[in-house]
């Protein structure tokens, strides 16, 4: 199997395995978006439940436009939920608020890996920005110096994809386990909350991939305009 047919099978994978798990992730979350949680909680009095037995009480939940654009901002200390999300009274929209504010409690107990991620994101984005840049420029002009030195700094956005895995997964387990602590769901429930969050957390998984093997397609392609 020759370099030309190894690259468009990895450019095949680099677009469709984050389209998969996207599928993925809308096919679960529009499945347990019906399925109604038996407390009646929104996802609103879920968070502020969560927040304010974990002495953030003062923490504002706001809610933000879009579909699935749930985060927490680490800067703003503001947990920022979808309209679905808020006002919704699901299991997927229990599973989502509630790892949300894993994130906050993760922010105030320090937790080393989201310190990381949150130092290095405005770093990442600029290098990143530039080093694509760099690369497009380095390829018109046939400098493979630059082409290099531009994939070591793309390499900055695959090491806060990587740091971004364990900051998601254990906030998902910290929302688990604090929806259990707290009685806001069933055991029954909790299968549905878990495959929410599950499915959330393979997006992210698969950015990783998708990045690794974009990154070796590219080496591949470079490699071959070099002979």
């Amino acid at each position: 199997m020759n370099n030309y047919i190894i690259e468009n099978i990895l450019l095949l994978l680099v677009i469709f395995i984050p389209i998969l798990a996207s599928i993925k992730l809308r096919s679960t979350y529009n499945k347990y978006k019906k399925v109604n949680n038996s407390g009646g909680l929104t996802g609103f009095d879920v968070a502020r439940k969560i927040l304010d037995s974990n002495g953030l009480k003062d923490m504002y939940i706001v809610e933000t436009p879009g579909n699935l654009t749930d985060h927490y901002d680490p800067r703003g200390k503001v947990v920022r939920l979808s309209s679905d999300i808020f006002h919704g009274n699901s299991i997927a929209s229990l599973a989502v608020a509630a790892h949300e504010c894993g994130h906050a409690i993760q922010d105030k107990e320090n937790y080393l890996w989201l310190k990381f991620r949150t130092a290095l994101f405005p770093v990442v984005n600029f290098v990143t920005r530039v080093a694509y840049i760099l690369f497009f420029i380095s390829i018109i002009l046939q400098y493979f110096g630059g082409i290099y030195f531009a994939l070591v700094m793309v390499l900055f956005g695959l090491v806060f994809q990587v740091v971004t895995l364990p900051v998601e997964f254990n906030a998902s387990a910290r929302a688990l386990d604090k929806i259990e602590e707290y009685n806001l769901i069933t055991s029954d429930e909790r299968y549905g909350a878990k495959k929410v969050l599950t499915a959330a957390a393979m997006t992210y998984v698969a950015a990783v991939l998708s990045e690794i093997l974009n990154l070796v397609r590219i080496i591949l392609s470079i490699n071959d305009r070099r002979r």
